[in-house]
């Protein structure tokens, strides 16, 4: 049987790609990925405001494809011109809150802490997101030469937004934290940093960390992937609801290292409480603790409901 065709379209961050690739890979699409530019004023406008027309943006989008996987705000209006164009010959999905119609989209898939409902909106624990086991297994080996200890714990960092700004302070606290509950207990430490994590972070980490720990200094999805199978614990920074939510695939006990918020975080609030609740993660404190939960596979869960309204979806 002919796989069908998927078009992705993000603005290239990892959790966007994250996300859209998970869902595309799940409902075994042949796909491409479109990072979506935006003519310069047209950037600025939030979609509500901006006209579905092609001058919007600047790609040139001619490929065939069945379904559309958009998410971020870049892509909402691409995606509802495309739909527009091509009606019922394509299904079109958007991941996250597009702040426009729900109307515009076959499918919403939204987290359940954006608090979003309708009748095409298919709510989530958390982010869905590309991460697979056997991925995790066949790079557990990766980093495995570099551990000598029986012990060890990810920190996997995120970087400066628009709710937090990485201040030298709070670095610090993180820092110390991870040293007093995790090194001086044993751990070796494995630090991943992300897209977003800036270069004096990385600077700072290996200043403050003895020489034997695992400082990765550069994106490297290799060892991020072997940081997480290798990990008895994992520690992630409250800013990023994606990799904590990437994080909750392995089952083993999630630390959120939090953060002085600098904007009002009612989203991220509602998130930490879900994963709270769910028993996946704690804030990470003074004192060291060993918990279970069920592993998280939404990409999974949804997808196969997705599957189900393919089956009545005629592209030709």
């Amino acid at each position: 049987m002919t796989k069908l065709k998927g078009l992705l379209l993000t603005e290239g961050m990892h959790g966007m790609i994250s996300q859209v690739e998970g869902l595309a890979k799940e409902l075994d699409l042949d796909f491409i990925h479109e990072k979506i530019e935006l003519n310069k004023f047209w950037s600025m406008i939030p979609p509500l405001f901006t006209p579905v027309q092609n001058f919007v943006f600047k790609n040139n989008i001619n490929n065939n494809f069945n379904i559309i996987i958009s998410c971020g705000r870049k892509s909402v209006i691409p995606s509802i011109y495309l739909k527009k164009k091509f009606k019922n010959k394509i299904m079109n999905i958007h991941i996250q809150d597009p702040k426009v119609s729900l109307k515009n989209f076959d499918l919403i898939v939204a987290p359940e802490h954006d608090g979003l409902t309708g009748e095409n909106v298919i709510n989530t624990k958390g982010a869905i997101h590309y991460l697979r086991h056997d991925e995790l297994n066949e790079n557990a080996n990766y980093l495995k030469s570099k551990i000598n200890k029986d012990k060890v714990v990810s920190l996997i960092v995120g970087g400066p937004n628009k709710y937090y700004d990485y201040n030298e302070s709070a670095l610090e606290q993180i820092f110390i934290r991870v040293k007093n509950v995790f090194i001086n207990n044993g751990f070796q430490l494995i630090f991943i940093p992300s897209m977003r994590t800036p270069k004096n972070v990385i600077e700072k980490a290996k200043n403050f960390f003895d020489h034997s720990q695992i400082i990765i200094n550069k994106i490297d999805k290799k060892a991020y992937l072997s940081s997480l199978k290798l990990a008895n614990q994992i520690v992630v920074t409250c800013d990023s609801t994606s990799m904590i939510s990437e994080a909750a695939m392995t089952g083993k006990p999630i630390y959120i290292a939090q953060m002085p918020n600098i904007k009002k975080n009612h989203r991220f609030k509602k998130f930490f409480e879900l994963f709270k609740n769910l028993n996946i993660t704690k804030n990470l404190e003074d004192k060291l603790d060993q918990w279970t939960y069920e592993k998280l596979n939404e990409t999974n869960r949804i997808s196969g409901y997705i599957k189900n309204k393919l089956k009545n979806y005629d592209f030709s």
